[in-house]
Formats: C-alpha cells, sequence, structure tokens
C-alpha cells in the first residue's frame, strides 16, 4: 500500500516515545492468582500429587539444573516429609555431587530439624569427598562449637589441618583455641603454621602472639628463628624491622641498632629504603644530632642512586639529587662532588631527538650553568657550559630560545654586549623562533637602541607576516616613539595581508588607535572598510557605539542600526540579529527618556491628545477597555500596561505607529519563536525563562492584531 501524503506528519513519534509506552504497558499490574484453600485430605494429597508431578516433570525435562531440585526438596520439608526431601537431596547428590551449595543445603536442612546426627554424616560425606573446599569445614566446626561439643570441633579442625589449607584456616584453629583460653594448644599450632607458611608475616605474628601474651624470651626466640630461617644470603626486610621494633619497645636500643646494621650490611639496595626510614626514626627518638643527619643523607643517597641505576633517565630523580648534594656542600665545601654529579647528569641524553623528550633534560644545563655562575664563581667555567649546551642541541630539528637568551643575559651581566648581539644574531640565522625575536627587541629596547627595534621588527614580520600580536606591537612601539604616520602604516599593511591570525584583533587595535588621536572620520573609514569584509554584529554594535560616542549623536547611531539590521535580515544566523535588535530597543530606550518604557514608542512632540498629536488621527494606539472593546487614545495617554505601539518615534515614519519599535519588537518576537521551538528539546532546565518569553511573545501578536484590525475599521 503506496501512502498518498508523503509529507511530515505534524505530530511525530519518536523511538524514545515507543520505548517508554512499551515499557509502561509491560510495568502494568496483572491480576493475581485467586488463592486456594485446601479444606480435607484428599484436596491437599491431591495438590501434593500434583506439585510432585511438576516437580518431577521439571526434573525431567532438565536433569542437571540443581534450581530444580533444590526447590523440590524445598517443597517436601514444607510438607513434613523429611524422609522424602532426603531422598530428594540423596538423588541430586547422584547428579552432581562436586556442587558445595548442594551439600550445604542439605546440611542446613538437617540442622533446621535438630537432625544433628544425620546433619553430621553429610559434613563427613563431604568433606571426605571434597576435602579442599574450606566451607563444609568451617561450617562443621561452628556446629560441633555450637553444640558445646569443643572437643568435636577440634577433632574436625585437626582433620581440616592435615590438608595443610590456607592461612585462613589456620588462623581460625588458633583463635578457636584462644576462645577457650588453651595458649600451648595455640603455641603448638603456631609452630605447625610456620613450618607449612614460612613466609616473614606469619613469623612475626607468631612473635606478637608471644609477646602479647608476655612470653618476650619465647617472642625473641621466634624472630632469631625467623632470621635463622632466611639465613645472611636472603634475609627480609620486613622481619628484620619489626625484630628490631620488638627490641627498641623492650629498651634494647643496642639490640635494635645491631639489628638494622645487620639488614644494611646484607640487604640490596632496592630493599633498604624501608629499613632507612625505620632506623632514622629510631636515631631521630634514641640517638644524637649527627648519627641523625649522616642516616638522613645516606638514606637519601642511596634511594637516589638506586632509582638512576634503574631508569638513568628519569630526570626528577636527578634533579632532587643535585638538590641533596648543593645542600650537603654547604657543611662539606665539596664543590667537584656537586659538578660530578652534574657532569652525570648531562652525559644523559634523551633517545630520541624529539622536544618533548628535552624539555626536562635541558634545565640539566641550565641548572649548571647557574651554579658555576652564582655558587662557584667559575665564569669561563659557566661560558663553557652554554657553549656545550648549544653544540649538544640539535638545532635543525628544535632549539631551546630560553638557553640563547639566558647565554646572551649571561654576557650582558659580563658587560659584553657584542657577544651578546652576535648570539643573538646566531640564534636567529640557525633557528629562528618567535621567542628568540622577542627577546632580542626586548634587549634592545633596555639598550635604547630603537633603530636596531625596528630592523628587527622587520626582520620579525618578514619570518611570520601573519602573526597579529607582532604587528600590534611594532605599531605601539612607533606610537610611544610619537611617530604617528609610520604606526598608521603599519597598521596599513597589517590588515592588507592576505593571512591573519587574529584578524579581529588587529582591527580592534587600528580602530583604537584612530580613535585615540581623534581620526574619527578615518575610523569610521575603517569601519566601513571592515563591514566589507564581515557583516558580524559585535562591528555593526561597535560602530554605532562609535558613533553614538564620536559621530553625529544618536541620528548617525540609530542609522548604522538600520543599515544592520537590513543587512541581517536575510541571514543565516538569527541569533545575531536578535542581538543586534537587544542592543537598538536599549539605544532607543537611552535615547527616548531612560526609566520610562513607553518613552520609545511616543512621539515627544505629542501633547497628549490624538487633535494635538502630530501624526493625526492614525497617531493613535489601541486599548481593551474592560468590557472588551477597543478604545482609541492618544500615545501618550496610553497606559504602559496595554500600549504596545504608539506615535512615530522619528518624523520620517509617515505613520500613526512608531516603524523602529515594530521593526524592532515583531523581529524580536519571530526570532524568539523560531528559537524556542528549535531548541525546546534542549532547554529543559530553562522551562520558565521560555514560557515567560512565549506568553510576552503571544501578548505581542494579539495587540498587533488587534491594532491591525483597528486600523481596517478605521
Amino acid at each position: 500500500m503506496k501512502a498518498k501524503n508523503k509529507m511530515a506528519n505534524q505530530v511525530q513519534i519518536t523511538a524514545e516515545q515507543l520505548l517508554r509506552e512499551a515499557k509502561e504497558r509491560e510495568l502494568e499490574v496483572q491480576a493475581a492468582p485467586p488463592k486456594q484453600k485446601i479444606s480435607s485430605m484428599a484436596e491437599l494429597r491431591d495438590f501434593q500429587l500434583r506439585k510432585r508431578k511438576e516437580y518431577e516433570d521439571n526434573i525431567r525435562k532438565n536433569r542437571t539444573s540443581l534450581h530444580n531440585w533444590i526447590k523440590y526438596a524445598a517443597f517436601e520439608e514444607d510438607q513434613g516429609e523429611l524422609f522424602k526431601a532426603r531422598s530428594v537431596y540423596e538423588r541430586a547428590l547422584d547428579v552432581d555431587y562436586r556442587s558445595p551449595s548442594l551439600w550445604i543445603k542439605y546440611a542446613e536442612m538437617e540442622m533446621k530439624h535438630k537432625q544433628v546426627n544425620h546433619a553430621r554424616n553429610i559434613f563427613d560425606r563431604a568433606v571426605s569427598i571434597l576435602p579442599r573446599v574450606n566451607q563444609f569445614w568451617y561450617k562443621y566446626a561452628y556446629m560441633e562449637e555450637m553444640l558445646g561439643n569443643v572437643a568435636g570441633a577440634r577433632q574436625v579442625f585437626e582433620r581440616f589441618m592435615e590438608w595443610e589449607p590456607d592461612e585462613q584456616a589456620w588462623h581460625s584453629y588458633i583463635n578457636f583455641e584462644l576462645r577457650y583460653k588453651e595458649l600451648d594448644r595455640a603455641r603448638y599450632i603456631y609452630e605447625r603454621f610456620v613450618l607449612v607458611h614460612p613466609e616473614p608475616k606469619n613469623w612475626i605474628k607468631y612473635a606478637k602472639f608471644e609477646e602479647r601474651n608476655g612470653y618476650l624470651a619465647s617472642a625473641r626466640q621466634v624472630f632469631e628463628r625467623g632470621v635463622e630461617f632466611y639465613g645472611n644470603e636472603n634475609p627480609d626486610a620486613r622481619l628484620l624491622i619489626e625484630f628490631a621494633r620488638f627490641e627498641e619497645r623492650q629498651k634494647e636500643h643496642e639490640r635494635a641498632r645491631f639489628i638494622y646494621r645487620f639488614a644494611l650490611d646484607n640487604l640490596p639496595k632496592s630493599e633498604q629504603a624501608d629499613i632507612y626510614k625505620a632506623y632514622t626514626v629510631h636515631e631521630k627518638k634514641y640517638g644524637d644530632r649527627g648519627a641523625i643527619e649522616s642516616v638522613v643523607i645516606s638514606k637519601r643517597r642511596i634511594k637516589y642512586e638506586a632509582e638512576l641505576e634503574d631508569n638513568p633517565l628519569n630526570y626528577d630523580a636527578w634533579f632532587d639529587y643535585i638538590r641533596l648534594a648543593e645542600e650537603e656542600l654547604a657543611s662539606t665545601g665539596q664543590v667537584d662532588d656537586v659538578r660530578r654529579i652534574y657532569e652525570r647528569a648531562i652525559a644523559c641524553l634523551p633517545p630520541l631527538e624529539e622536544k618533548q623528550h628535552w624539555r626536562r633534560y635541558i634545565y640539566l644545563w641550565i641548572y649548571y650553568a647557574l651554579f658555576e655562575e652564582l655558587v662557584a664563581g667559575d665564569i669561563p667555567r659557566t661560558r663553557e657550559v652554554y657553549q656545550t649546551c648549544l653544540t649538544v642541541l640539535p638545532h635543525k630539528k628544535f632549539t631551546f630560545a630560553k638557553i640563547w637568551l639566558l647565554f646572551a643575559k649571561f654576557e650582558i651581566r659580563q658587560r659584553d654586549v657584542t657577544a651578546a648581539r652576535r648570539l643573538l644574531g646566531q640564534a636567529l640565522g640557525r633557528c629562528p623562533k618567535e621567542r628568540l625575536f622577542r627577546g632580542y627587541i626586548e634587549l634592545e629596547i633596555q639598550l635604547r637602541e630603537f633603530d636596531r627595534c625596528r630592523r628587527l621588527y622587520e626582520k620579525f614580520l618578514e619570518f611570520s607576516p601573519e602573526n597579529c600580536q607582532t604587528w600590534m606591537r611594532f605599531a605601539e612601539f612607533e606610537t610611544v616613539l610619537g611617530d604617528l604616520d609610520r604606526a598608521r602604516a603599519i597598521y596599513r599593511l597589517a590588515v592588507g595581508q592576505p593571512r591573519l591570525d587574529l584578524p579581529e584583533l588587529l582591527w580592534k587595535g587600528f580602530i583604537d588607535f584612530e580613535i585615540e588621536a581623534e581620526e574619527f572620520a578615518k575610523a569610521r573609514s575603517l569601519y566601513r572598510e571592515l563591514l566589507e569584509r564581515t557583516q558580524h554584529v559585535k562591528v555593526w554594535l561597535s560602530f554605532a557605539s562609535f558613533e553614538e560616542a564620536h559621530g553625529d549623536g544618536a541620528d548617525a547611531a540609530r542609522q548604522i542600526y538600520s543599515e544592520a539590521d537590513a543587512a541581517m535580515r536575510f541571514g543565516r544566523d538569527p541569533q545575531q540579529r536578535l542581538t543586534l535588535l537587544e542592543a537598538w530597543l536599549e539605544f532607543e530606550k537611552r535615547q527616548a527618556g531612560g526609566d520610562d518604557p513607553d518613552a520609545v514608542d511616543r512621539d515627544p512632540r505629542c501633547a497628549g491628545s490624538p487633535a494635538s498629536c502630530p501624526n493625526g488621527p492614525l497617531g493613535v494606539a489601541v486599548q481593551t477597555t474592560a468590557a472588551g472593546k477597543n478604545s482609541k487614545s492618544c500615545c501618550s495617554r496610553t497606559s504602559s500596561s496595554s500600549q504596545i505601539f504608539g506615535c512615530s518615534a522619528w518624523p520620517d515614519a509617515g505613520v500613526g505607529v512608531s516603524r523602529a519599535t515594530v521593526s524592532i519588537w515583531t523581529t524580536m518576537m519571530t526570532t524568539t519563536m523560531s528559537r524556542l521551538r528549535a531548541k525546546m528539546p534542549m532547554m529543559m532546565s530553562k522551562r520558565i525563562l521560555m514560557m515567560r518569553k512565549m506568553i510576552r511573545s503571544r501578548l505581542l501578536v494579539r495587540q498587533l492584531v488587534a491594532w491591525m484590525r483597528t486600523r481596517l475599521d478605521d
């Protein structure tokens, strides 16, 4: 079947709406099935038979689904048929005996009905078939403990420990013995535990157990056994730290220091950080100042050496290491040690000749040069550092302007201006950059060499003619020197370039320059020239503001607004036109009466009566009375709530209503309505503001229609 009318329907149905309706229909409340009351044994037997047949059919269809078996057994349990429930569980275990949940459900049913021996038999079978399922053992031991059978629970744990389970199982057994104050049994379990799981944390737990119960000699013996177990070749840092802290708690500080030194002598450097940290804390508490500083510096040095050994390109580590060496320099005075670290650092070149890999590396050279100049005071060596750095950089691919500028400033500090200029000229010749040009120009400005600055600006603009900032700074430079003709010529050359990065900023600077020079005619000509290139609303508004402030006043500004409205009437962006009309309306209100919102629609020559209105009998406003009829009165007598259109706001209107006001309000109404229709789905958070605009627009439409009907009647 073909559709005769293929136009889009006014009411569109979205996919979201279809899904929402489908979901709502799905959630409709369905009538619950009627409750069945069983009043006789025959009905009960019939109900049980029907349900059993249903469960048997489900099992027959899907025998491996344990859910069906569990539901079947639960039904029999609810009916009080424990024998049949056991039968169902046994049949299910024949199907899948590896399911822990099935065994647990079976045992919980027996425990619920206080069938303890049956539950014990089930747990015995479960732990015999699946001894690695810890949940069976936990449940079995918990049941025996709840029954008060402590010996039976201990026997279960002993059987469990024969399988050497994980650490949690051993901790459960130990906590069980501690609940009944059996410390000797708990100690015996710890002895077996650390042999099965000889990790350092388990030795530490064993020692803390002895310390917590007041057996300090046994705790020290446990720590010593743990250290002997790992030996001198493979000691553990955590175990040694805990051993030292134990001795510290017992006020045995010499023992603690010996343990820390033993750890530092035998542990690899990668594991010494924690040892140094603990050793530092100990010395801060119980040592003298010299020992503390020695420990801290040694710890940080070893830390940095380890990091740099793993990754010599970690420049952040090099910075920290150099800073440590410079801090130590104040006390030792060994400048060569710092230089040696700097030399090692700058020898680690980045692997690729890409600037992103060199950004951190270049600061090593900068800090090295500043160190030689400011700390060591070696000027020739500082110059050598800068020259070597410039030799290392691949200038054909990239460069760093900061190095050139720092080297030039260094030469300036040495009172060698010629060398600084030669260096910057070499930089511009080998690798010209915007920052180099600006730094060189700033240097010449400080030296008051303005002719050199002009030549540098010319070279800069030859290098980057599309840079508007450079053009503007060149013009500002000439303006400061008082050469306005040269600055104007620079601006004229700039706006004539075929490609610019920020043309709007350049045009604004050019216009502001002419306004500051009080060349209003030239500024007006620039606005006209700019409007030939772009019709942006900001240009029109700036032009109107200029005419209002520096031109012929309100009439000239009004003419600009009118031209802008005519130019943008058929444009593609209604938002710009709406912005223009709003600015125009504010302008008219300012010119007409300030605080009076109706003054914009009233002819200032109107005396208040239709006879004296300069626009004649057509200069009346429409006012709706309480009876619903239209009455006529002069625009000056119409209240602000009822009058929308009044006399002409300027003499050339020729009709009774202000054409400027009608154009502004009508266009604003149309534009606002179109914006609201287009953006309604995306502006739900601004619903109240939208409704106000819509109500105001509809009120304007109604009053405009009433006014047109009155004119037709007249």
